[in-house]
């Protein structure tokens, strides 16, 4: 992953998700106002917490953001799960901006995905209405998110099931991001060796079919995680019978978590199709 160039992305989102509030490119309302974020923690390790954004009103529905970054440590929820959580409290969502282990600070499997599940159940603690619980997911965070959505039948509690996936250029098929050498061999560091048909319960690829739908989102111009992580796993889904769609969108890796986008203006609209009508 190219860090200053992530960089970069990111540091311009809390002043697009300003532009935004006052005018969004998919026709909404403007935006709920919303209480600041109030952190919990979901476990004792210092990166075992998530902070929600709640709106003013009754919310819509909860999206659970996991953040990016090839699972890597130095990539953070603050930095960049934060601005996509905050937008979306501001467009009526409960967001739960979710912090893990990742490599490098006690992560990789299966801690990665041990943190990802309990962070999730935690919601249960959080007196809310869990009805509409949608995993918002960016890169390796897509990987995540779409596992999220299997985890109770590959050894994982569930809690809180997740209703709806929504993965941002997803690292969705282990065994080809290794054989693409994504991240520097961010998939073998995930996993301690190079992912194999052995790894079906940490690879969405190998999760066919899931039984909630799932969109697909990817920037037509991403050089980072290939569009065709998402074009596969689409055409897999439904080859096997589950509800998948592909939603190619202008833009980089970076486009889809920018509130300022068409990119990401075109995921508001499905969260509309999906969050109840508060207003």
């Amino acid at each position: 992953m190219h860090r200053r160039t992530l960089l970069r992305a990111v540091a311009g989102l809390g002043a697009a998700g300003a532009g935004l509030a006052a005018c969004s490119e998919s026709g909404e309302d403007p935006p709920m106002r919303r209480t600041s974020p109030a952190r919990h923690a979901y476990g004792e390790d210092p990166s075992q917490w998530g902070d929600l954004f709640l709106p003013d009103g009754e919310p819509r529905g909860v999206v659970v953001v996991v953040h990016g970054g090839f699972w890597k440590a130095e990539y953070g929820a603050e930095q960049y799960g934060g601005p996509l959580a905050s937008d979306l409290a501001d467009r009526g969502w409960a967001a739960w901006n979710l912090e893990y282990r990742r490599v490098g600070n006690g992560g990789g499997a299966p801690a990665t995905f041990d943190d990802v599940a309990a962070g999730i159940d935690h919601l249960a603690e959080l007196d809310l209405d869990l009805t509409t619980v949608v995993t918002l997911g960016h890169s390796a965070g897509g990987h995540l998110a779409t596992w999220a959505a299997a985890r109770g039948g590959h050894g994982w509690t569930e809690r809180v099931p997740v209703t709806h996936v929504i993965s941002q250029a997803g690292v969705l098929d282990l065994r080809a991001a290794d054989a693409d050498g994504l991240g520097g061999g961010a998939a073998r560091a995930l996993l301690g060796h190079a992912p194999t048909a052995a790894d079906a319960r940490f690879d969405p690829a190998q999760q066919l079919p899931l039984d909630v739908p799932v969109w697909c989102v990817h920037g037509t111009d991403d050089d980072i995680v290939p569009p065709s992580q998402s074009a596969s796993y689409v055409e897999r889904a439904r080859a096997a019978g589950a509800t998948a769609e592909l939603v190619e969108v202008p833009g980089d890796h970076f486009a889809v978590i920018d509130p300022a986008t068409q990119a990401w203006a075109r995921q508001v609209a499905v969260l509309d199709t999906i969050g109840r009508t508060t207003r």
